[in-house]
């Protein structure tokens, strides 16, 4: 049989005619046609699975590509200011050890309650009553608390608060009470003195 006959068998051919239980008799034209839509199937199933993957793969790809991107860009803004960064750093570095001088080592806090006595007398205050308070330490400091009760005008308290917050070492003053005191016309003031040694310089000390 010639190919042009298989053709003018195919034109011819209805599907309606074919007996699925028989399919050894087939003629030429059921065979044909059938092997075609085996052939048709597989390849629509191959491409949608293989086209699947490729999508999922796609996909994890793009993901991958827009990390990758955001990554770069991060890393080349931060390669473009690494000398802003690093003159920043030094700038940090120089405030923070310029601000570490001030806070007292463990062996020159008593001698803060000197200092702080001092700035009392030189401003005209009396009966100063100054002491120390139990630590609190913190992560990376520990605070002294400080209390101190003076007694003198309004002025001359004024004059001590800004000779304390002016002292060489770091103290702040916190929660004041001013009272007039019974028994004559000067005032009382109550108030509470911070400073703070640096948990790592101590270690380091040892």
């Amino acid at each position: 049989m010639s190919f042009q006959d298989t053709l003018e068998q195919l034109k011819d051919f209805d599907v309606n005619n074919i007996d699925f239980e028989k399919i050894g008799v087939w003629p030429l034209p059921a065979k044909v046609f059938v092997c075609l839509l085996l052939v048709a199937l597989i390849f629509i199933a191959t491409y949608y699975v293989k086209i699947s993957d490729l999508n999922l793969e796609l996909e994890s790809v793009a993901a991958q590509e827009k990390t990758l991107r955001t990554t770069f860009e991060k890393r080349s803004f931060e390669a473009a200011n690494l000398d802003a960064y690093k003159a920043q750093m030094e700038e940090m570095k120089v405030t923070f050890e310029s601000l570490l001088s001030r806070l007292p080592a463990k062996t020159e806090v008593p001698g803060l309650l000197e200092d702080i006595g001092t700035r009392g007398t030189e401003s005209g205050l009396t009966n100063a009553n100054i002491n120390f308070q139990p630590d609190v330490v913190a992560e990376y400091y520990i605070e002294v608390p400080i209390s101190i009760s003076v007694d003198g005008g309004y002025h001359d308290m004024g004059g001590f608060v800004s000779g304390v917050a002016g002292m060489p070492r770091i103290v702040t003053l916190h929660d004041f009470t001013i009272t007039a005191a019974k028994e004559s016309r000067t005032l009382n003031m109550k108030i509470s003195a911070k400073t703070y040694r640096y948990k790592a310089q101590e270690a380091a000390a040892k």
